[in-house]
């Protein structure tokens, strides 16, 4: 193994997908209606929209009124050839207790146990504590590698691309697919984006089509993260879905 990238083995890398938690507005309870049609009201609206139709769009992004459908995650290894891989893997279904609960026994039996990294794009302010709000809500005890409170800011594991792109600068929002561009990546927007997953999901039906799309941009992340720390960057022939 390479000695000096042997740390890079505790870095879980992942990303969420995310949808309104019923097909319909007509079908939320009268209480949740009314208040959804409060938050509404703060939020951007250019196009226009009734409550209804916000639900649709935006209801997704709010832990409060949308659901975990998909968790995307992967590690980076070594081949017996000294080799850099990455390993990525997808818990999607409707059911958000059981890919939840999935999901915190594999961060539990994780190999880096308290060493292990925490990864995502926009991971602070998105991933990690929609997880957090969705598992508490769902009555499963957080893993210790998401529980922050109580911790000092050197205990709490969590890297962010965002974040490290930031450099400080709060109001700079910069998506995936940008910096995949300019770091000449190849995007895992070719098919459909986060924007489209709750279409896909509650009209289509098709939740494999997310799970495609939400393992691309996992390993998207992982190199952006190795780029961003000036690290060399793995193969996509060396990627591997299990």
């Amino acid at each position: 193994m390479m000695q000096e990238y042997k740390y890079l083995k505790n870095i879980l890398f992942l990303d969420i997908e995310t949808v309104a938690q019923e097909a319909d507005f007509s079908t939320v309870s009268s209480q949740k209606q009314d208040l959804w049609a409060k938050k509404a009201k703060n939020l951007k609206n250019e196009a226009q929209l009734d409550a209804a139709g916000m639900y649709f769009d935006r209801a997704a992004i709010y832990a409060e009124f949308g659901k975990v459908i998909c968790i995307g995650f992967g590690g980076i290894y070594f081949d017996e050839n000294e080799a850099m891989c990455f390993r990525t893997k997808c818990i999607s279904g409707d059911n958000e207790a059981e890919i939840l609960t999935q999901f915190k026994q594999i961060l539990e039996k994780h190999s880096a146990k308290k060493d292990l990294m925490l990864c995502a794009h926009n991971g602070k302010e998105f991933d990690f504590p929609y997880l957090c709000r969705r598992m508490l809500i769902n009555g499963i005890p957080l893993p210790d590698c998401l529980q922050i409170q109580g911790k000092k800011p050197w205990e709490i594991h969590h890297a962010d691309t965002l974040d490290l792109w930031k450099f400080g600068d709060y109001k700079h929002y910069v998506g995936l697919d940008l910096l995949a561009e300019i770091f000449q990546l190849k995007s895992s927007k070719d098919d459909i984006d986060g924007s489209e997953v709750n279409r896909v999901y509650h009209l289509e039906k098709n939740l494999a089509r997310i799970a495609a799309y939400c393992a691309k941009d996992v390993v998207v992340l992982a190199q952006l993260y190795l780029k961003m720390n000036v690290l060399p960057v793995f193969d996509d022939n060396n990627v591997f879905l299990v």
